[in-house]
């Protein structure tokens, strides 16, 4: 298994489910994710798990919005 893919995962439920790590990440994601991660790594290698989330945050987003469009056509909505 991937560990980094897996812990983007993770990271991305626990933005996604807790409003203040949501707005912790968005004041300041390299501190939240070495908080979240309990390791303290560089800031270069930081950024790219950084850049992971944020790519996945998106993709469910645009994920999310695609399901709204195809439920809301069924219904006569959109």
């Amino acid at each position: 298994m991937d560990i980094i893919k897996d812990k983007i995962n993770e990271i991305v439920e626990k933005i996604k489910n807790d409003k203040d790590i949501a707005a912790k990440f968005k004041k300041d994601p390299i501190t939240t994710v070495e908080g979240l991660i309990g390791i303290d790594l560089p800031n270069d290698q930081i950024e790219k798990i950084v850049d992971g989330i944020k790519a996945k945050i998106a993709l469910d987003k645009i994920d999310m919005d695609k399901v709204g469009d195809v439920l809301g056509g069924l219904f006569g909505k959109k």
